[in-house]
């Protein structure tokens, strides 16, 4: 009996020193940078149509808060130690919301977390949100292929490929998240007035 004791004893003892899992590394969590900049809305026209805006489709590689980076060839990593505060898709579609309220010409705006019907959707496909190295030097890619679609068929309206290439001067990790902030803003605001002058000609006229 004492030996089949001590035996259940050793047994669960070893169990317990199993189970502890090793501390997970500690990470900095980044926000992408706000805009540097707020256009002026002064004597702009509000437009009367409804924009909800969706989190673009995205890779399995970006849809995830890792700070993607190509080294060289195809192979896609990321920044060790570091990661964003959301997924790269809802990262995009926060700040096209904030540039939408910034540019301040439609103002009925909605996003996907809600249930709000829209006049009209953007989404898309998020297809670059990393670091690419050429050589020694390294750029910010930001690449959408956007779609604006009508709300209450989904019928596709209009599509257009946005890219932006922001060149860095220093690849440490503050520097290429700053470099994603300005990438950003710039693809913003490509995108901004590109779904403004569509919605102005696709936008269904508002009821009486």
């Amino acid at each position: 009996m004492k030996l089949t004791a001590l035996a259940l004893l050793a047994g669960f003892t070893l169990i317990s020193s199993c189970s502890i899992l090793p501390e997970s590394e500690p990470f900095d969590v980044y926000r992408l940078p706000s805009a540097q900049s707020s256009p002026s809305t002064r004597h702009v026209m509000p437009q009367r149509w409804s924009l909800r805006l969706n989190k673009p489709q995205a890779s399995e590689a970006l849809n995830s808060p890792n700070i993607a980076v190509i080294p060289q060839g195809d192979v896609i990593s990321s920044y060790k130690g570091s990661r964003w505060s959301d997924p790269a898709p809802v990262l995009l579609r926060n700040r096209l919301l904030d540039g939408f309220q910034r540019d301040g010409r439609v103002t009925l705006l909605s996003t996907d977390d809600s249930n709000f019907l829209a006049d009209l959707e953007l989404g898309g496909n998020l297809q670059a949100f990393q670091t690419e190295y050429q050589g020694t030097t390294a750029s910010v890619v930001v690449r959408m292929d956007a779609l604006l679609v009508r709300g209450y068929d989904q019928r596709i309206l209009a599509s257009r490929r946005f890219e932006v290439r922001q060149p860095l001067g220093d690849v440490k990790v503050p520097a290429v998240v700053s470099g994603f902030g300005q990438a950003n803003d710039q693809l913003t605001a490509q995108v901004v007035a590109w779904a403004v002058e569509q919605g102005q000609k696709l936008a269904p006229p508002p009821r009486p």
